[in-house]
């Protein structure tokens, strides 16, 4: 059972087995790994049979071509559900898809930085390079004639690393009184203004959806082309998936919020952007993981660690699939996939919606395909499933921070759980 998750994740070892063997422990010897290979090979199978394959001889390319099929399939429908006549026109497609994700019901309300001190900050240190851009002579002018929260997300593309690195020093100095709660919004950046600063952004990620933490922003990056193959399944999942992030962040915050080097703890999360921190192998135990833990759970306890500050509703957490099911339900096909995958050819073939998506899009071969989010979600879900025994819980619990706990340093449980 360790060769198959270690071959899905190309796991180092002997850290892997080392990790795995401190959660077992820790966990009371529950074999949550071996459980979790089941459920992945289980869930496999019955796919492959909805696509009508054989789980017993199919190959890897087949099985990437029958999930690329249903992605063209499925990207279809959804073009026509949420109203679209032009499935891979961006222009025509970006307003539909906006609308279908502030149509999901989501708790929206968010913890994040007070307009009002963002424009301080930027009175500190003008963004010369985005102001010229925009044709204005003072950043009073361009804050009075532009939207703020396009600007704001515009820095990261207008100004150069020093400028960023200096902005991150200033920001150290916010406080929890900074901030405050507001819905999360998302915005379209305007084609004209911004497409030409965003360019390098779009070559680089493949996508044009992005999002700035510390507003509540999810944020529609202008592209230079103007159609995408499979728009509707490659985009509208990522701006679900960007509220789900922005409310991971935002409930992380809010649990630091009492402490007294607030400013140097936002800071260094954006930096680290923990969305790449939560493997076994060189990592701890994230927060992203407790996040969506506790948000899966209905009916229990909150736990007391994070009174007062954190909510029940602040650990709200759904996978994007699942969102999506509530605009189309024909969707659910891809439900609970995010983690599973089956090596073949020394590489994975996920069945991940966002991994099958991109490379659709991307006219990505099977010798090419893609399973970034697919290992990231099997990290998460392992040490999700270790973290429903209450020794284990309890210990990550006790460390609210942005690394959580390392495996090794976890203490084993004494006899086990019932």
């Amino acid at each position: 059972m360790g060769k198959f998750l270690k071959e899905l994740l190309n796991a180092e070892e002997p850290l892997f087995t080392q990790s795995i063997r401190e959660l077992e422990k820790a966990s009371g010897g529950h074999a949550a790994d071996v459980r979790l290979v089941g459920d992945i090979l289980a869930t496999a199978h019955d796919r492959m049979r909805r696509m009508r394959l054989d789980p017993a001889d199919s190959t890897g390319k087949e099985i990437y071509q029958a999930l690329m099929n249903r992605v063209a399939m499925d990207n279809v429908r959804l073009a026509k559900v949420i109203g679209a006549t032009e499935p891979e026109n961006i222009e025509h497609m970006v307003p539909l898809m906006v609308k279908a994700a502030n149509a999901v019901d989501f708790p929206r309300k968010v913890f994040v930085l007070k307009h009002a001190v963002a424009k301080k900050m930027l009175a500190k240190m003008p963004p010369k390079n985005l102001i010229k851009t925009l044709g204005y002579e003072t950043l009073d002018q361009m804050l009075a004639g532009e939207n703020f929260d396009e600007l704001y997300t515009a820095l990261r593309f207008s100004e150069g690393p020093e400028w960023l690195e200096s902005y991150d020093e200033l920001f150290k100095t916010v406080t929890a009184k900074d901030y405050e709660e507001r819905d999360l919004k998302i915005v379209v950046m305007d084609q004209k203004k911004y497409v030409g600063l965003a360019e390098h952004f779009v070559k680089k990620k493949l996508h044009n959806v992005t999002h700035t933490k510390e507003l509540g922003v999810i944020v529609v990056v202008p592209m230079k082309q103007k159609t995408m193959r499979g728009l509707a399944l490659k985009s509208l999942p990522l701006l679900l998936h960007y509220m789900n992030e922005i409310k991971l962040y935002s409930t992380f915050f809010k649990a630091h919020s009492h402490r007294k080097k607030f400013g140097e703890i936002v800071v260094e999360t954006l930096i680290a952007d923990p969305g790449n921190a939560s493997q076994i192998v060189g990592n701890h135990i994230h927060w992203r993981v407790i996040q969506r833990y506790f948000g899966k759970l209905e009916g229990e306890d909150h736990p007391e660690a994070f009174q007062p500050h954190v909510q029940p509703e602040d650990l709200h957490w759904r996978r994007a699939e699942d969102l999506l099911f509530h605009i189309d339900p024909e969707l659910e096909f891809w439900k609970d996939l995010d983690f599973v995958g089956l090596t073949y050819d020394k590489f994975p073939v996920a069945f991940n919606l966002f991994d099958i998506s991109f490379a659709y899009s991307n006219r990505e071969p099977y010798e090419r395909r893609y399973a970034y989010h697919f290992r990231e979600s099997l990290w998460n879900e392992l040490f999700i499933r270790y973290m429903g025994f209450p020794n284990l819980k309890h210990q990550v619990l006790q460390q609210l921070d942005n690394d959580m706990i390392a495996p090794e340093k976890l203490k084993p449980t004494k006899g086990g759980y019932k």
